[in-house]
């Protein structure tokens, strides 16, 4: 009889638990939500946010707060949300870098991007587009990948290509191109993509794996893209192939902004934010919105832990084989 009670007992505090948790994810949110963003304000990764949090706060009739927590690569925002408490009022939004790189390139990383996060979603993708400066007399007559790949045999560890700077994803990504390619390029860290794209219009470098701030200078003539380096093709660059169609199976590397909660967030409060959050990246207006910062790219939960575990493994493979260091 007793151990029938203690079973009774234990039942009836599950339910009364799942009732509970079921309560607050319906009543969620009664209060504003802090989304942090570990980069100024104005960058891509801030106005994502508050695109994505001023449509949050219409559709579930609480403020969805940006505070910008700037530095160390969006590190502090990061941590400060992996200490936070799981109550469902404090969301991370942040970059590719915060979670897939840092770990890799700093010793003094004060949070596990798998341990103490929940991943929802990511909003934008923004691929790299590879580059080539057609007036250049180096490169006038390289229309193609395999050109480059070519030239690049052809001369071992002469030719130069540019990226925004040291463990820059424009770096990682030439990297890996070469990696794959068995070449070996010179790199040139600029401070920042916008100072490689103007290098490589001086003709400073022979290649640079730009933004998608290079597709007008691509529509123009005054760069010549050889592919894009996410696994689907541009939609602003339809005839442009990607890296893998070029001949590298599986290349995929793209800068991301996503949304996060502290790991132990309970699942209704992550399932409705999920929800919200896509629903939101798939709304026209929305969508247009954040058309300037990217390629609209919604995932799952568990398809978005399996991208993020895919390039965690392979930009640690990709630092380590060229000894990477971060400046």
């Amino acid at each position: 009889m007793r151990r029938t009670a203690r079973l009774l007992a234990l039942i009836a505090g599950l339910c009364a638990s799942a009732l509970s948790t079921q309560a607050v994810a319906q009543k969620y949110p009664v209060r504003p939500v802090k989304i942090m963003v570990g980069f100024s304000a104005g960058g891509p990764v801030d106005v994502v946010a508050r695109i994505i949090g001023d449509r949050l706060g219409a559709k579930l009739g609480q403020p969805f707060v940006v505070e910008n927590r700037a530095g160390a690569n969006g590190m502090i925002a990061a941590e400060g949300v992996a200490h936070a408490e799981a109550d469902g009022y404090t969301v991370l939004a942040c970059n590719s870098s915060t979670i897939t790189l840092n770990k890799t390139l700093f010793k003094d990383i004060r949070y596990d991007p798998v341990s103490d996060f929940a991943p929802l979603t990511t909003v934008v993708s923004a691929p790299l587009v590879l580059v080539v400066n057609p007036e250049n007399p180096k490169t006038a007559n390289i229309n193609t990948v395999a050109d480059l790949v070519a030239a690049a045999k052809a001369a071992p560890g002469a030719l130069a290509y540019g990226s925004g700077g040291n463990g820059n994803l424009a770096h990682l990504a030439m990297e890996l191109l070469s990696q794959r390619a068995g070449i070996k390029m010179i790199h040139v860290p600029y401070r920042g993509g916008a100072a490689s794209e103007v290098g490589i219009l001086a003709q400073e470098v022979l290649a640079v794996f730009d933004p998608l701030s290079a597709v007008p200078l691509v529509k123009a003539g005054k760069l010549r893209a050889l592919a894009v380096s996410s696994a689907e093709r541009l939609p602003s660059l339809p005839d442009v192939p990607t890296v893998a169609e070029a001949g590298y199976p599986g290349f995929d590397l793209s800068f991301w902004v996503g949304f996060f909660m502290p790991k132990a967030t309970p699942a209704p409060i992550l399932e409705t934010l999920h929800r919200e959050i896509v629903a939101a990246a798939k709304d026209p207006t929305v969508e247009e919105r954040l058309g300037s910062q990217g390629v609209v790219s919604v995932l799952s939960p568990a398809d978005y832990a399996a991208k993020i575990a895919k390039e965690t493994r392979e930009l640690a493979e990709v630092v380590a084989a060229a000894n990477i260091k971060a400046e």
